[in-house]
């Protein structure tokens, strides 16, 4: 089921499964929609209704609009959650869950809602200087307006993958879904690299916080290192590594990431 809220004009979009109880709300990154986690949805052994987050910059929700920042984005969320509270209860609170960028601004977010939000969890959050190096060929892309190069620039030198990875992935149906979604690519990667975030400003958060990381990614750059940050500036979050996986176990194993969010979500309640 398809949602609507508006915020100054903007029209954000969340896909909603129904449920009885505490309603969970995923918030996803850049390169990925709502679309993109719904096989993760599907697989979800939660008796709560799941939102689903279609950020702005994503059809059907707006454009990223003409002053964006990831203080735009907080704000965003900030609205939906008052939203999902007023339509569900407020007595059941919210469980929130975000995943790389959007682990960043479902963290900041949740600073302004500690009444509501029952439990965080973050997989593979970054931070600034994430996608630094980028930053450059990302714009040359944009305004050439050429998302296959995109597509290509966000592999290879933002996550990190093989030229053999990249070109295995241009092959195949998903490439065609990553066009569209590298079109705010560059633009919501200059708003990360220029947000200020003072980690340790949110050890104190008296709420349930869970860190997911990948095991293939602990220790390196740039996802591992990002995910380090947030293990050490918030010493009370339980951190789970999964097994075999990396930054996209949304798309390569969605039933075995609904698990540890399942198993978060029980540890939290």
């Amino acid at each position: 089921m398809l949602r609507y809220v508006e915020r100054e004009g903007v029209r954000l979009a969340l896909t909603r499964r129904d449920g009885s109880g505490r309603p969970l709300l995923i918030v996803p990154g850049v390169m990925a929609d709502a679309a993109a986690w719904q096989p993760v949805v599907a697989a979800l052994d939660v008796p709560g209704p799941v939102y689903v987050l279609n950020r702005r910059g994503r059809e059907p929700s707006g454009a990223l609009g003409p002053d964006y920042s990831v203080r735009t984005e907080i704000d965003d969320l900030d609205h939906v959650l008052t939203e999902i509270v007023a339509a569900e209860g407020a007595e059941q609170g919210v469980d929130l869950f975000g995943w790389s960028f959007g682990g960043l601004v479902a963290l900041e977010a949740t600073a302004r809602h500690t009444d509501t939000v029952r439990s965080l969890t973050l997989y593979e959050p970054v931070v600034r200087p994430f996608g630094r190096g980028a930053l450059a060929a990302l714009r040359e892309a944009a305004e050439a307006d050429d998302l296959d190069r995109a597509v290509e620039i966000v592999n290879l030198d933002v996550s990190g993958f093989s030229e053999d990875d990249v070109a295995q992935l241009r092959r195949s149906p998903a490439w065609e879904i990553l066009r569209p979604l590298a079109a705010p690519l560059a633009r919501e990667l200059t708003a990360l690299d220029e947000h200020v975030t003072d980690l340790r400003a949110f050890a104190a958060l008296d709420l349930p916080v869970t860190l997911l990381l990948g095991a293939l990614n602990e220790g390196t750059a740039p996802y591992g290192e990002a995910f380090a940050r947030f293990a050490s500036a918030l010493p009370r979050a339980r951190v789970v590594t999964m097994a075999g996986q990396g930054h996209l176990a949304h798309a390569q194993d969605p039933r075995g990431l609904a698990h540890h969010i399942g198993q978060t979500l029980c540890v939290a309640r």
